[in-house]
């Protein structure tokens, strides 16, 4: 597995996941070597360093050439032509943002000849119905392994409601390992 964004909230909880529920071997891309530890310690094999890396050769040569089976990719844009080289056969590439921008290239042969996936999802435009039935799975898969421990939210920082300004500088920061959490009472000290 490849997860690009390790240490955002979607990455620290995706590598957990993927531990959990036995992946292989798990690869990140992250942007300094502190988000780097805190992936490797929250259960990634490997943390590649970008933009000094060329990721997509570093995770064929983790991969003894065969490539990830499954991508999550929060980027686009330009990742999608660099994911397609390091996605194995049958893999999966799943969009689940476009930070780096909507245009992508890939090549459309290269996909069909080594049957590859890349799909995209978000959960915004989804029928009640379509999010009803994620919550259930979410219940019933997930939630046992919160309960369990397996997974564990990862808090980078709290703040009040009234500093959400400043939880908003520290996220266009990119400093932060995790998530931000807002509350409507005063955060404990």
């Amino acid at each position: 597995v490849l997860i690009h964004g390790g240490s955002s909230g979607i990455g620290t909880t995706a590598i957990q996941m993927a531990r959990a529920l036995g992946a292989a071997q798990i690869i990140v891309t992250v942007r300094t070597p502190e988000k780097a530890e805190a992936c490797r310690a929250l259960g990634a094999d490997h943390a590649l360093l970008y933009p000094d890396a060329v990721w997509e050769d570093e995770v064929l040569a983790l991969t003894d050439g065969a490539g990830a089976d499954v991508i999550l990719d929060m980027v686009a844009g330009p990742y999608v032509a660099r994911d397609q080289r390091c996605l194995a056969t049958d893999g999966r590439l799943v969009l689940i943002a476009s930070q780096g921008g909507s245009d992508a290239r890939f090549d459309a042969t290269v996909a069909m000849i080594r049957r590859q996936v890349i799909t995209g999802s978000t959960l915004r435009p989804q029928s009640v119905e379509a999010k009803n039935q994620l919550a259930e799975g979410l219940r019933r898969d997930i939630w046992p392994l919160l309960n369990d421990g397996s997974i564990a939210p990862v808090i980078a920082a709290t703040f009040s409601l009234d500093q959400a300004a400043e939880a908003h500088r520290m996220m266009e920061s990119g400093e932060l390992i995790g998530k931000i959490v807002l509350t409507t009472q005063e955060p404990e000290p």
